[in-house]
């Protein structure tokens, strides 16, 4: 008679809330991922672009030109 009526089942709800729950954390998860994997390849190419450039060995360096030696009163020999 009174407050003999069974409550309506609500399972199917509950299981749905879990599976959307868990899919929002699981998207969550890859975002997280692939945002860490993209700042290590920036990071990686700053470093890469921050070294110094040295440049390309084409042809041998030419001496370095001597002084010619100077007398007492700088007249030259």
């Amino acid at each position: 008679m009174f407050l003999q009526e069974t409550t309506t089942n609500t399972d199917g709800y509950m299981i749905a809330g879990y599976a959307v729950a868990f899919i929002v954390m699981a998207l969550y998860v890859a975002s997280i991922y692939l945002r860490s994997r993209n700042l290590n390849r920036d990071l990686t190419l700053l470093e890469e672009m921050d070294k110094p450039v040295t440049p390309a060995k084409t042809s041998q360096p030419k001496p370095p030109k001597t002084a010619k030696p100077v007398t007492k009163r700088g007249s030259k020999k």
